[in-house]
């Protein structure tokens, strides 16, 4: 009888899923720095983009992130940047913040899974719209990578759309 019910738990959280929420809480000193991002389900504005990095640094007033994102795009081997900015949502404990590339607009950033050491994190959106694997390194651990689009697909992201930013130490 307990088998049955162990089952029947089972059976049933998988249609539930894992919700979509931001983690509990992002120390913004340890986000602080550089990030490469691995896959992404890409925006309009990074589509066709590879070789991703975005670093993060305090503005002086200690107000939001300064952010450069650099990319090459296409077989152009340039190293092309963007600018923005990234801002912390209060009351949130830095888990959801906002992105803005263009003033006065700006997009939901949440911080949906993170490393306890940092090492890696995943962004994503309240809506599903846009899904970042980063890691501080060009690549990590071919298993730890499934399990983490897999916890993403739980969430109702589509990972189908999830494209490599193809780092040169991609196989």
């Amino acid at each position: 009888m307990k088998t049955l019910y162990v089952t029947l738990i089972l059976f049933f959280s998988s249609f539930t899923g894992i919700p979509n929420k931001p983690v509990d809480s992002v120390d913004l000193h340890r986000f602080a720095g550089k990030w490469y991002s691995l896959y992404s389900i890409p925006t309009y504005f990074d589509k066709g983009t590879r070789e991703t990095t975005t670093t993060y640094n305090w503005n002086a007033k200690k107000e939001y992130y300064n952010v450069v994102t650099t990319y090459k795009k296409g077989n152009d081997p340039g190293v092309h940047s963007v600018n923005s900015k990234l801002f912390q949502v209060e009351g949130t404990h830095n888990a959801e913040m906002k992105a803005q590339f263009l003033w006065p607009y700006k997009v939901d950033y949440w911080v949906i899974e993170l490393a306890d050491d940092y090492s890696y994190v995943v962004v994503g959106h309240p809506d599903h719209k846009y899904l970042f694997i980063m890691s501080r390194t060009p690549s990590i651990d071919k298993n730890l990578l499934q399990h983490i689009i897999s916890r993403c697909k739980a969430m109702g992201y589509p990972v189908e759309k999830l494209v490599s930013q193809k780092h040169s130490t991609d196989q």
